[in-house]
């Protein structure tokens, strides 16, 4: 039987053998501090350490409504990758020689986080394969192509291009036509690096608290049902479920995301997969998905289910609807044909912070004292980190080569309000659904103009 819900598979198996967490105590009076975070996820987690590494005089307080990883920190598909969210525009809008610092800084983020976890002793069964993104019809092998090129443009020389029989080499992929690979990326545990996170800021001196939902963010202070803090900075990291705070319903959209796991495979199915170096799976479908070989041999994969639920909602405990579970299947073994009939053992969901423009952001201003970053549109394993050194030294009122990046102070539109945001994200999606069928029925060779109109229409390119 699946379990659905339960957070996420990640949970599940991090409590496996392991004794149970004790919850960290929540806020019970008003307190002060230097700094105030309101998200325990990974920017935030991140912040605090790289802001208490930096100045350990600082006090620093992390108010997390939930438990720290409860998000998409302890929900996502643990791609630790390079990919970030609005390059192409802020190329347009800065230059590219701008962007392609922004990009560099990126993959070199994927080494930055390998090395903190090695220093402090964070086991995230991080292993380092790199990313395969695979096409399947003639229209996905013409979209491969471009975005082959165009990522080499910005500097990823390091990234290979592969035929048809290169690709199967790699992971046994039915259909696959083509494939693009890059090293920079790793697959990790979520939880793992979330959960060792927390305990090492708490190493530090950090103040965590849990079970603490912020209410209202406002200069120099965060407001909670139990007290408030204050602080002469106070850093928003709260990525999908910014919508809930006061004031913030319409800038960032929590876009869900589901996944399903297999058990366990056995060996001899590993081997007829040729998947043997936990290499990352995404492809180029327009309603795309992603996959990981986890640490104990299942394939963890992912994609659109219900893209967005009315008014900016957002889920309890990551169950998710039947459909989504056997889309999900369905598209796993569309994959691997040889897959049929295997165990789905967890299905869950979560949410991601999607802005209008979909670019990821990091601000601070120093007038007010307030601070935010994300908006990572499902890339921000890899990108919190970089988010959160980019604070540090806004914080600690430093100009450095992370301040002059093109995505620091970057502003967005509002989201259009309801239902006119729910009536679009929900036609939107329809259209890529469409556009993926059809690409693939027609074996065209170029992507399909409903695509094209949904990718204008959403602000995506």
């Amino acid at each position: 039987m699946t379990i659905n819900g339960g957070i996420s598979f990640w949970y599940a198996s991090e409590r496996t053998g392991t004794p149970a967490t004790p919850p960290r105590a929540p806020l019970t009076t008003d307190a002060a501090a230097d700094v105030v975070i309101v998200g325990g996820g990974y920017t935030g987690l991140w912040t605090a350490y790289y802001l208490k590494r930096a100045a350990p005089d600082l006090r620093i307080t992390v108010l997390e409504q939930k438990f720290c990883g409860y998000g998409a920190s302890g929900r996502n598909g643990g791609w630790l990758y390079n990919g970030i969210a609005g390059r192409d525009r802020y190329a347009a809008l800065h230059g590219r020689p701008a962007a392609r610092r922004l990009q560099q800084a990126m993959n070199e983020t994927v080494t930055e986080v390998i090395d903190v976890t090695a220093k402090e002793g964070i086991d995230a069964d991080i292993h380092r394969g790199g990313v395969l993104e695979v096409a399947r019809t003639p229209a996905q092998l013409g979209r491969l192509k471009a975005f082959h090129a165009h990522e080499v443009a910005f500097g990823e020389t390091d990234r290979e291009l592969h035929d048809a029989p290169a690709t199967r080499a790699r992971i046994d992929i039915a259909d696959a036509v083509g494939s693009s690979w890059s090293p920079h990326g790793a697959r990790i545990h979520p939880l793992k690096l979330v959960k060792g996170l927390a305990a090492a800021v708490e190493a530090l001196g950090v103040v965590i608290h849990e079970s603490t939902p912020v209410t209202e963010i406002a200069p120099r202070r965060a407001v909670t049902p139990y007290g408030t803090v204050r602080a002469p900075y106070v850093l928003r990291c709260t990525e999908g479920f910014t919508a809930a705070l006061k004031g913030q319903k319409r800038s960032w959209l929590p876009m869900n995301s589901s996944m399903i796991v297999t058990a366990p495979l056995p060996a001899e199915t590993w081997s007829r997969l040729g998947w043997s170096d936990s290499t990352l799976l995404g492809d180029m479908a327009h309603a795309y998905m992603y996959a990981q070989r986890t640490a104990d041999d299942r394939i963890a994969i992912g994609g659109r289910g219900v893209p967005y639920r009315f008014g900016s909602r957002t889920d309890n405990d990551g169950r998710t609807q039947p459909a989504t579970v056997s889309a999900l299947t369905t598209l796993l073994t569309s994959f691997f044909p040889q897959l049929a009939g295997t165990e789905i053992t967890h299905a869950w969901s979560g949410v991601l912070g999607v802005p209008r423009d979909w670019c990821a952001t990091v601000t601070l201003d120093r007038v007010s004292g307030l601070g935010w970053a994300g908006g990572y549109v499902g890339s921000g394993v890899a990108t919190a980190n970089l988010a959160a050194r980019t604070l540090r030294d806004l914080v600690l009122g430093e100009s450095t080569e992370l301040t002059t990046l093109p995505w620091v102070d970057h502003r967005v539109r509002r989201w259009e309000p309801e239902p006119f945001r729910w009536l679009g994200v929900q036609a939107l999606y329809a259209a890529y659904r469409e556009a993926d069928r059809h690409e693939t029925a027609t074996h065209r060779p170029t992507t399909t103009p409903l695509a094209r109109l949904a990718d204008r229409i959403s602000g995506r390119h």
